[in-house]
């Protein structure tokens, strides 16, 4: 395991909109990379600025400390399969983490053990994202369509048991819709609104403001119809402005209709920065106390970030990584293929 820095410097001047004539000034951004042998993380709680959590392939889980390094945790099935993680979620008190794949293996890990709280075996299976609500009891993760809808299970007992929405209680997918296990990002909730991003034949937004008892789901203009095609990550800064980013994966250079906003909670949806890059990203988030302005987004094309609402973005190329989370607004950890990044803000 190594790390290495590197340095990137531009200067940059971000304006509120709250105060008048105030401004932050970017001098640098600092990217630390650490090696993971033999794993791609598309997952992560970032829980300090000295902690990540994180769950890979091959099986593996584990705790990066920035002064004790890696401490990792190798889980198996029944000796025989290695489960493969693309979804990982905190309570608060336990973590849990989600195989992509059949069987479908739900992990509840408390203390370096691990059991198994739910399991799905279909010839479809495959879920892409799991997250928990704001009280830890309530959770929710999604997967690709087993029927005629999105597969979505519930827990509301802490994440001890889960339980799959019919499909009579949900709208109805086209033929080839689904979702993309890119970043484990494609789900956003506040409060108890939760939204889910779809791609492939259609891209859309599932919508739920009561924890999944009820939904909507509305159109978006991003780039679908064929299967890598759609949204891969979408973030809202309040219950109103929101972002998503995706394109097509096999053609991770295209920058047509891959990036949108919306103002009224996810109903409507506008493209920007239409066939400028950023190109394909399986990432975004909200930079936090950027009073929305603030944006950045990674992915096997680098990280690319904007400070007026998505207009216009500046990028760091060569900076490949899946995912990104914020610890506050100036620290993020990062995720990729065999390699996770701490990166600084200065």
């Amino acid at each position: 395991m190594k790390g290495k820095l590197i340095i990137i410097f531009f200067s940059l001047i971000l304006f509120s909109c709250k105060e008048k004539n105030t401004s932050r000034i970017i001098s640098r951004v600092e990217v630390q990379e650490f090696t993971i042998d033999s794993t791609s993380i598309r997952s992560l709680i970032a829980v300090d600025e000295n902690n990540l959590v994180f769950a890979g392939s091959n099986g593996k889980i584990g705790n990066y400390n920035l002064e004790k390094g890696l401490n990792k945790l190798k889980v198996r099935y029944q000796d025989s399969i290695i489960p493969h993680f693309r979804s990982l979620a905190s309570n608060g008190s336990n973590h849990f983490a989600l195989s992509i794949a059949n069987p479908a293996l739900l992990y509840k890990i408390e203390n370096n053990n691990y059991k198994i709280v739910y399991q799905e075996n279909h010839e479809k299976v495959f879920y892409d994202s799991m997250h928990f609500f704001e009280n830890g009891k309530d959770g929710i993760a999604v997967g690709d369509p087993t029927e005629d809808c999105a597969s979505i299970i519930m827990t509301n007992d802490g994440g001890n048991s889960w339980t799959k929405i019919p499909c009579s209680e949900l709208p109805k997918f086209e033929e080839g819709e689904a979702f993309f296990a890119a970043s484990n990002t494609n789900i956003k909730i506040i409060g108890d609104t939760v939204w889910i991003a779809s791609g492939g034949k259609k891209a859309r937004i599932l919508k739920s403001t009561d924890k999944g008892k009820t939904w909507e789901i509305y159109d978006t203009p991003i780039v679908q119809g064929n299967g890598p095609q759609g949204i891969y990550s979408i973030d809202f800064y309040d219950k109103n402005n929101g972002i998503i980013i995706g394109g097509d994966y096999s053609k991770p250079n295209d920058n047509c209709k891959n990036k949108a906003v919306t103002k009224d909670g996810g109903k409507t949806w506008t493209i920007i920065a239409d066939n400028i890059n950023p190109n394909y990203k399986s990432c975004v988030q909200y930079i936090p106390k950027g009073n929305g302005k603030e944006i950045i987004a990674v992915g096997k094309t680098g990280i690319s970030y904007s400070t007026d609402t998505g207009l216009t973005w500046k990028h760091l190329p060569n900076k490949d990584f899946y995912a990104i989370q914020f610890v506050n607004s100036t620290t993020a950890w990062l995720t990729g293929n065999n390699k996770i990044g701490l990166l600084k803000i200065k």
